[in-house]
């Protein structure tokens, strides 16, 4: 994991196409402005989680179904 340290209005990139800039930070909560192409979907992790977690249920799947189709695709890559 890279970890940075950045204040008020300073920003980092990610590639050529997205960047995360800091808006505010008020105690312990930071305010992000993130700027990446429609391309890309941008999901709060907790919302992606349950997403995630949806479609595998939807799928008729287990946790662990799902982490050995995971892993078997993977490995033809």
């Amino acid at each position: 994991m890279l970890v940075l340290t950045r204040k008020s209005e300073e920003a980092i990139k990610l590639g050529d196409n997205i960047t995360v800039t800091i808006i505010e930070i008020k105690g312990n909560s930071v305010r992000l402005g993130i700027e990446a192409p429609n391309s890309v979907r941008v999901y709060r992790k907790e919302l992606y989680d349950k997403i995630k977690s949806e479609n595998i249920l939807s799928a008729g799947m287990s946790m662990d179904e799902f982490t050995k189709l995971k892993d078997t695709l993977k490995k033809d890559d």
